[in-house]
């Protein structure tokens, strides 16, 4: 019988043996019959004349330097969607890791803020609108990568910040079979700050085994007037060594974009760079200097694999050259090897729940303002 996972609008009629479960602040175990029984909580007050069931507990604060257990979850199933929204003063202070069938290491470990695709703060809000992850208003948070485990799967933030936050969340999953083809949703994270003269930037490394890679987001904070997207993106697979197998075209061409991304034109008719979001990549952030404290241009970037993962058996390297132009000579111009501020998210699936992940940069190695 359908075991519920892969759901899509073509199985969407199927009926299964797979059991619906969410956990929140109001169910924080997810067990049947268990919602809404919170006595005290963050909604104590409001909920004074009213009582149980009554909002008593629809978030947590998590204290400074605290780590909480969002969900630890038993027997076999899938992830299938985590909302959440984080009322702090910077993303990359509250770190989300995920851990499998009891590895005492995360497969998933990644500032919140990275992880959902939406790095840079600024004034306004930034929509984002993909199919595997948005950014709706009111600062939500939403994933839909399937994240399948067979023994355990848990979740949990921690705060970095000198300060406690508050945090309202809801992990919807499902406990079923889980066929061994399935592999474990993974990702890490990496910041270069400022990237070195002609260094290329490593979005992923040291992934072995088998499975394939199904997206990257990139945070860019340009250090340079000019363009600064001409670099390549380069998947090495397997025994590739000094070249790769597939070789991209240019940053935003890997982006699916294209001409600088600079198609909109103001009042004035001048040109300028142009958000977009679509279902399987994007450019929903772009900050831009104000003449004041937003001195630098600023960029975040996704594209989601999902009709063309990138499969490995043995192996997984993913890099991005910065590339920009410098001033050439009668013939023309030359390329500039760039010394930005890139930080690179990379997501894959892989037969190993226990990844080689790259060590989390300290704290103030990750701050963005």
């Amino acid at each position: 019988m359908f075991n519920g996972l892969g759901m899509n609008p073509g199985n969407l009629s199927r009926l299964s043996n797979a059991q619906s479960r969410s956990i929140s602040p109001e169910n924080f175990t997810g067990e049947p019959g268990k919602g809404g029984m919170a006595v005290e909580g963050t909604g104590s007050h409001p909920a004074l004349e009213l009582g149980k069931t009554w909002k008593v507990s629809p978030s947590v604060d998590i204290e400074a330097g605290e780590t909480f257990t969002l969900a630890d979850i038993e027997g076999a199933g899938a992830i299938q969607h985590i909302w959440m929204t984080v009322a702090g003063r910077q993303n990359r202070f509250y770190i989300l890791r995920v851990y499998y069938e009891n590895s005492e290491t995360p497969a998933i470990e990644c500032p919140v803020g990275d992880f959902f695709a939406t790095a840079w703060p600024q004034d306004c809000f930034a929509p984002l609108n993909s199919l595997m992850v948005t950014h709706n208003p009111g600062s939500a948070f939403n994933c839909y990568w399937e994240m399948p485990f067979r023994k355990r799967c848990k979740i949990t933030l921690t705060n970095m910040d000198v300060e406690k936050f508050r945090i309202y969340y809801q992990i919807d999953y499902t406990l079923t079979d889980v066929p061994e083809e399935c592999a474990y949703f993974c990702a890490s994270f990496r910041r270069f700050n400022p990237l070195k003269y002609k260094e290329v930037v490593t979005i992923a490394d040291n992934i072995s085994g088998e499975g394939h890679y199904v997206g990257t987001y990139l945070a860019w904070g340009v250090n340079n007037n000019g363009w600064w997207g001409e670099g390549e993106i380069k998947f090495y697979i397997d025994d590739d060594d000094e070249y790769p197998t597939i070789c991209g075209t240019g940053t935003e061409d890997y982006f699916c974009g294209s001409y600088n991304f600079d198609s909109k034109l103001t009042p004035e008719g001048k040109n300028q760079y142009c958000e977009f979001c679509t279902p399987y990549a994007g450019m929903p952030q772009v900050v831009r200097p104000n003449g004041l404290y937003h001195s630098q241009q600023r960029f975040g970037l996704y594209r989601w694999h999902v009709c063309d993962p990138v499969r490995f058996r043995k192996k997984l390297r993913v890099t991005i050259q910065a590339l920009g132009w410098k001033l050439g000579d009668a013939e023309g111009m030359y390329y500039l090897p760039l010394q930005d501020d890139i930080s690179a998210t990379a997501f894959w699936y892989q037969k190993d729940p226990s990844p080689a992940l790259p060590e989390l940069p300290e704290k103030h190695v990750l701050e963005i303002i």
